[in-house]
């Protein structure tokens, strides 16, 4: 059973239900009411009887019949008068008002009530003269007959009609709160992985078919953007991986041509050797690159910045050991100040590659500047190297580009892209200012970790 029906089904059991609930109540409350208005003509016809009867001493028994005779009486009226010997002292049309029934609900102070065969009764009592009787009254109440059949007819059938629309417009109205989910059911449909740019109609953005397309529409943007990325270091990274391969199987079919003498076996290895270590810098960079933009929920934890930047700067001054880096740090009184919320490992890799590119386009010093404020920490990388031209600033940060002036530099344009990709998990943000022939400078944000 599909929601529409299920939907349709529960909403047309619940107003069946409050249908009958509400006839019921209505029959019950009519029927009591009825009830209570002959009880009460049948109380006020036993006393004005017991007093024309017994305190009128000028009526007996047999004007008495007369009177009852030539005055409107209840359907089928009986009446009957007992003394407290149970003897009749007056009978009228007496049928279901036997010895037995008199006897039964004689006793007693109050009034009682009782049925027999449809016929309604009552049994009144009566004080005169220290003497105590009993007077009883029954009748049918036809009128309260027809007025209950008429009202389960009416009760009835208004029911059934009642139960007939709320299963019409339970259907209409559930296959209409269902469209919009039908709607992002073919929608989805038509989604593919060569098709991830379309998106769902979000609606009015308010209720929860439009949050869910929000969601939806997310949760795509999300995947385009890792297809995207996948399908770009797949067709950069075999680019890049197939130029130094060939060359070195170029090297080696030259080498293996012919025999040579040893220094140029010791020269063109000697080249292999720099062209593999090459290749696995770049083989690391892309694994740590496909690492990032694959596995975005990396263990975070409170870690202190400058001890992470002073292990990548120890890192740079292995591999660039004729270069200075000058870090410019002033401490604050709560070391907590210095305190992010992160991982140690991949900020070491974007301080790494800042300082690494810093070395490699400049030959001068290199600085870093610490600026702590109540909310956030601020590193700045600057060097006095090539810079890079304004309009290829952004650009930079794609997997794989390069400056145009950078060319003749060792490289392979990984290192930005993976900074951005870090500090994104970091939510940190990055500012590029750059000068051609003056310089770079990258100032990296971080918000203070909430101790």
């Amino acid at each position: 059973m599909n929601i529409k029906t299920r939907l349709s089904v529960q909403f047309s059991l619940i107003v069946t239900g409050i249908l009958v609930f509400f006839s019921l109540l209505v029959y019950y409350i009519s029927y009591t009411s009825q009830l209570t208005k002959f009880r009460e003509s049948l109380l006020e016809r036993a006393q004005n009887t017991a007093i024309l009867l017994i305190d009128v001493t000028e009526i007996d028994s047999l004007l008495l019949k007369k009177i009852h005779q030539s005055t409107i009486s209840l359907q089928k009226e009986e009446i009957a008068v007992i003394d407290s010997a149970l003897s009749l002292i007056y009978g009228y049309e007496i049928d279901y008002l036997t010895s037995g029934v008199l006897e039964e609900y004689s006793g007693g102070r109050e009034e009682r009530y009782f049925s027999i065969s449809g016929k309604d009764g009552v049994c009144s009592r009566h004080n005169f003269n220290g003497r105590e009787y009993s007077v009883f009254v029954m009748a049918f109440d036809s009128s309260r007959l027809e007025n209950l059949a008429g009202l389960r007819r009416i009760l009835l059938w208004s029911t059934l009609f009642s139960i007939l629309l709320s299963v019409l417009f339970s259907y209409f109205f559930s296959k209409r709160a269902i469209k919009p989910i039908s709607d992002i059911i073919f929608s989805v449909k038509e989604i593919n992985s060569l098709k991830l740019s379309h998106r769902l109609d979000e609606g009015n953005r308010k209720d929860e078919i439009a949050q869910l397309a929000i969601t939806f529409n997310e949760m795509l943007t999300n995947l385009e953007i890792s297809f995207r990325n996948q399908q770009d270091f797949f067709s950069n990274a075999s680019h890049e991986l197939r130029t130094p391969l060939t060359v070195m199987i170029g090297e080696s079919d030259y080498l293996l041509s012919h025999e040579r003498s040893t220094e140029e076996y010791v020269r063109h290895i000697g080249g292999l050797v720099e062209d593999l270590r090459k290749l696995n810098t770049l083989l690391n960079s892309l694994l740590e690159l496909a690492q990032v933009n694959v596995d975005r929920n990396f263990p975070f934890s409170d870690v202190r910045i400058d001890e992470i930047l002073f292990n990548a700067i120890q890192h740079v001054r292995i591999k660039y050991p004729d270069r200075k880096l000058i870090p410019k740090i002033i401490y604050p009184e709560n070391s907590s100040d210095l305190i992010v919320s992160g991982h140690a490992g991949l900020l070491e890799i974007v301080f790494r590659n800042l300082l690494e590119n810093a070395c490699k386009f400049s030959d001068e010093d290199v600085n870093i500047d610490f600026t702590i404020d109540e909310k956030v920490i601020g590193i700045t990388v600057s060097d006095k190297g090539i810079g890079i031209p304004v309009d290829e600033i952004e650009s930079v940060f794609e997997p794989f580009r390069r400056a145009s002036n950078a060319r003749y530099i060792g490289g392979f344009g990984v290192g930005l892209s993976l900074v951005t990709s870090i500090l994104e998990l970091h939510d940190a943000e990055l500012h590029t200012r750059s000068t051609v022939g003056e310089g770079t400078q990258f100032e990296i944000l971080f918000k203070k970790s909430i101790r």
